[in-house]
């Protein structure tokens, strides 16, 4: 299994993906519109389908990012932010960064498995998240 540990913020989310040992395996940083997290679900493809979503929960700035997840038939874990602190102290690496947070995030979620995960249930909805990032391009193409 791997698990994509995600900060985020108002312009940039950042990515960091990691195996079931913590472990990073690759870090991707892209914007905050649906369009881009159709390219970090098509980035994600590469791990397979057995992965995990972790966010900290700090839904002013991850709410588009988890519905647009969420509606692709991904598995989401909300990350308490106390659950960070901890992380960050233990590390190796000093000091703050975007992807040593989210580093902290993904462990995180391998530390506390028993955190509450969303998931829709029945068909997959990552059509619609495609057709709807195709509506947004044409809409937005000029004539």
């Amino acid at each position: 299994m791997v698990v994509l540990g995600i900060d985020a913020h108002k312009r940039t989310h950042t990515v960091v993906a990691v195996d079931s040992h913590g472990r990073q395996l690759a870090t991707r940083t892209l914007g905050t519109a649906t369009a881009d997290h159709l390219a970090l679900l098509r980035w994600a493809d590469q791990f397979g389908e057995d992965r995990q979503w972790a966010v900290e929960d700090c839904r002013h700035l991850s709410r588009r990012l988890e519905r647009d997840l969420l509606t692709s038939g991904e598995r989401i874990t909300r990350v308490p932010p106390k659950l960070m602190a901890h992380v960050r102290d233990s590390a190796r690496t000093f000091g703050k960064s975007d992807p040593i947070d989210a580093l902290a995030v993904a462990r995180a979620v391998l530390r506390e498995p028993d955190l509450p995960t969303a998931r829709l249930e029945g068909p997959t909805a990552r059509s619609a998240c495609w057709a709807t990032t195709a509506k947004l391009s044409s809409a937005s193409a000029p004539a």
